[in-house]
């Protein structure tokens, strides 16, 4: 579980975003890293006896991301992220496919799946594969367990025009304008403390799992 220390080390980051803060509670940010590195841990050794690709091997402490900020390009100065998180889940990644847990305070953290944002070739791919096989992402998307645990995959940021290539009255225009294929549900403080919130957030991922299938069978 992600505890109560790590959220509140979070929620005060956020309040202290400078290095010098960041310098003299070093000692919470590694007690916090090391919560999340053991939650990964976790879900790794639960996800591998799932049968969804994630391999009992990974190292844990490779899935979780860095908190520090990239600034070279951005406006936003302040240089650590308000949050936590955990991906790369599979060992053999196929673009950017996979599992994403983010994980900040105030019910801001969320479990996801899927590709953000393809670009280029991938993208290409994967609208291909939606106008050749649409019933196959229909059919997961639709299903009512899905439905009933994921925000509406159809309400993602999407193109206001017509994808080049295909038709205005396409039957799935709605999938093909899409510009990220993911689904996510979001969590609260309370689900990620509790003692089965791995086996909870392992749940999910198996949910998500025949979504990335769809994707990397599009993009292999």
């Amino acid at each position: 579980m992600i505890s109560t220390d790590t959220f509140k080390f979070l929620a005060d980051l956020a309040k202290h975003n400078q290095r010098e803060w960041f310098q003299e509670h070093k000692d919470r940010y590694e007690k916090a890293h090391e919560n999340v590195i053991s939650f990964a841990g976790e879900l790794i050794d639960e996800l591998s006896k799932a049968g969804i690709g994630v391999d009992a091997s990974l190292d844990p402490k490779k899935c979780v991301m860095r908190i520090y900020r990239d600034i070279r390009f951005s406006k936003d100065k302040t240089p650590y992220k308000t949050n936590m998180a955990i991906g790369r889940l599979t060992k053999n990644r196929v673009g950017e496919i996979g599992y994403y847990l983010q994980i900040e305070p105030g019910n801001k953290s969320f479990m996801a799946g899927g590709y953000w944002m393809p670009q280029g070739e991938h993208l290409k791919a994967i609208r291909q594969e939606i106008d050749y096989n649409a019933a196959d992402l229909i059919r997961i998307i639709d299903s009512a367990d899905f439905k009933k645990t994921f925000v509406d995959f159809r309400a993602q940021e999407s193109l206001r025009t017509v994808p080049k290539g295909y038709d205005a009255d396409n039957e799935n225009i709605d999938l093909l304008k899409l510009k990220s294929f993911i689904a996510y549900r979001d969590l609260t403080d309370k689900e990620l403390g509790e003692r089965d919130a791995v086996k909870m957030v392992a749940k999910l991922c198996v949910k998500l799992h025949p979504l990335n299938v769809f994707l990397a069978n599009a993009i292999q």
